[in-house]
């Protein structure tokens, strides 16, 4: 099987971050499902919103401000179990990368995510807390020290695929 890479450069990508910050519109306040939600919720907002312009540089070329993704290629971050389950699942992703073809909500994605390793741990934490509490996502905060722990289990590991990441991972994806 042929897997298609996708490199982006982060400095283009820093260059249209106004552009697309500018494109998040709606609120950034992490939405709430029920009363108990809404401690979880006053909790991740500070942290949320200091990933909310790493999402705008970054992710958002891809998954789209809206969480949406593109059918096909890049999954969506709404309502994902990859995103909103464990939170050692998407902080792996982040740091090494995936390939290949993903199941989310019932939709098969074909896509490459490049690894974003060189980021600090706060800036993983903050990213990640900020998507796992936005678009209806109601998951709890990501910590810089869980991201240190996952980084030092990783060492130099390339590129997962989804298959891989559920063997790591059980309950991986839902």
């Amino acid at each position: 099987m042929t897997h298609r890479v996708r490199h982006t450069a982060v400095t283009p990508l820093l260059l249209c971050a106004s552009t697309l910050l500018a494109g998040c519109g709606g609120d950034s306040k992490p939405a709430s499902g029920s009363d108990t939600a809404a401690p979880v919720a006053a909790a991740v907002e500070p942290v949320a919103n200091k990933g909310e312009a790493t999402f705008g540089q970054i992710c958002a070329t891809c998954h789209q401000s809206t969480g949406v993704g593109v059918e096909g290629t890049y999954p969506p971050l709404k309502h994902s179990s990859w995103l909103t389950g464990d939170p050692s699942v998407p902080i792996a992703i982040v740091i090494a990368g995936l390939q290949g073809e993903i199941k989310v909500e019932g939709k098969v994605y074909n896509g490459a995510m490049q690894p974003w390793g060189m980021l600090s741990d706060d800036d993983v934490a903050n990213v990640l807390t900020y998507a796992r509490s936005q678009w209806g996502n109601t998951a709890g905060p990501v910590t810089a020290a869980q991201v240190k722990s996952i980084r030092e289990k990783l060492g130099n590991r390339g590129t997962w695929t989804a298959d891989e990441l559920k063997k790591t991972y059980p309950g991986a994806g839902g």
